[in-house]
């Protein structure tokens, strides 16, 4: 089997499980989650339990029960979150392959902040653990470095399960091997209509699209027709259904939570049962211009973050962010990756594209049409192998090596 570090968000029964908060710092799990078992029965070996930011609730990794998870690449910038010790634990050469979960993005902002492929499988390929199995932003999936040990994961990882009626069958086993992408026409959103984006991911963008070109692909930029109230739309969304999970630990533990699980909580307080019909209204609308666009291309490119990465320590409840020197939403502004929970259906698969000035990696989303899994891992591969990977002798950052056992 192969090391691998497992989410501390999902139980392992008879060992702890935390969710990043004190008020779980001596909990034991009493099942075990459905992806958790898989891999165990696989022949996973569970070396570690990876950080999280206080239960999962933000982008960036840091709580007050483990303390601030740090960028492998440059530690003055967090691992992303909110499966950041997963990102790191993989960065730093600690983990072969490691687990994740992403509800507004937390397998691609770190898998993007750390230089690695992330994938969140469409809704229901993967088994969840209740209740959230029944939200549809919700998703577990692999983080790796490298395509193929992200295919090899998520093998185990994916299917029906008796445990989640929200799973799909069959099973879809993914191939290693798969036919050049070209003459395929690839759809290119620079900001997806709604974002402010850093020069330098933008440039680094830019440069993996040329990569896509050199195979033999057709790049044109496209207009999704969506606006600032996708972002609102996504957070009103997660406020209404993820906000409300954290109530009665505000009421019986607020002095306990972080100062940003405290204020998300509380403000999801105010949220409306119009507030979250509205964010469906939003999230039909926005397939309405997004599915005919992936009828006529095969995928769609665009950043996973706007900036390369927030700091260590960000706490959105004191610091500001600003992105090309305009005000962006803290919590989730400068995350490109919310839109595609609320277009939870389509598999998106991050991959590198670059380096930034300050050492930390970027990101491109890769974002296929409905339960088209393969497409964006047919992409990926194609993507990297004509890159030579990322992570290997020449790389600038930490020296590392992938995988080439199966789980």
């Amino acid at each position: 089997g192969l090391p691998i570090g497992i989410k501390d968000e999902s139980g392992i029964k008879g060992q702890p499980l935390s969710k990043g908060s004190l008020i779980y710092k001596d909990y034991i799990a009493e099942d075990t989650s459905p992806v958790n078992q898989r891999v165990l029965d696989a022949g996973g070996i569970v070396h570690a339990r990876t950080a999280t930011p206080e239960f999962s609730c933000a982008g960036f990794t840091w709580s007050r029960l483990w303390g601030i998870t740090r960028n492998p690449w440059n530690t003055n910038f967090t691992s992303g979150g909110s499966s950041g010790g997963s990102s790191a634990s993989l960065a730093s050469g600690t983990s072969t392959i490691c687990t994740g979960s992403d509800i507004g993005g937390s397998i691609r902002i770190p898998a993007s902040t750390c230089g690695l492929v992330g994938y969140k499988p469409p809704y229901g390929r993967n088994p969840e653990e209740a209740v959230f199995n029944l939200d549809f932003y919700c998703h577990t999936g692999p983080l790796a470095r490298s395509v193929k040990d992200t295919i090899r994961l998520q093998n185990v990882m994916c299917g029906p399960s008796p445990k989640d009626i929200a799973t799909l069958r069959p099973k879809l086993v993914l191939p290693y091997e798969y036919q050049p992408i070209k003459d395929w026409k690839i759809a290119y959103s620079p900001n997806l209509g709604c974002f402010e984006v850093d020069p330098e991911v933008e440039k680094n963008t830019l440069a993996s699209l040329e990569v896509f070109k050199s195979l033999g692909a057709t790049i044109e930029e496209v207009d999704l027709g969506w606006g600032p109230e996708v972002l609102e739309a996504g957070l009103a969304y997660l406020g209404h259904i993820f906000g409300a999970a954290m109530h009665d630990e505000l009421e019986q533990h607020a002095g306990e939570l972080t100062s940003y699980a405290r204020a998300f909580a509380k403000e999801s307080l105010n949220s409306t049962p119009s507030d979250f019909l509205g964010s469906l209204d939003v999230a039909y609308k926005m397939y309405s211009t997004l599915g005919p666009i992936l009828e006529e291309y095969n995928i769609l490119i665009c950043p996973t973050t706007a900036i390369p990465a927030v700091q260590a320590d960000f706490d959105p409840t004191k610091d500001e962010l600003k992105i090309n020197g305009k005000d962006v939403n803290k919590m989730l502004g400068w995350c490109m990756t919310t839109p595609f929970n609320t277009m939870s259906r389509c598999p998106v698969l991050t991959v590198p594209s670059g380096q930034a000035s300050n050492g930390v990696p970027t990101g491109t989303q890769i974002v296929g049409r409905t339960y088209c899994d393969e497409d964006v891992f047919q992409a990926a591969l194609a993507y990297e192998e004509a890159l030579g990977g990322w992570l290997n002798s020449k790389s600038t950052g930490p020296n590392l090596q992938t995988s080439n056992q199966s789980l």
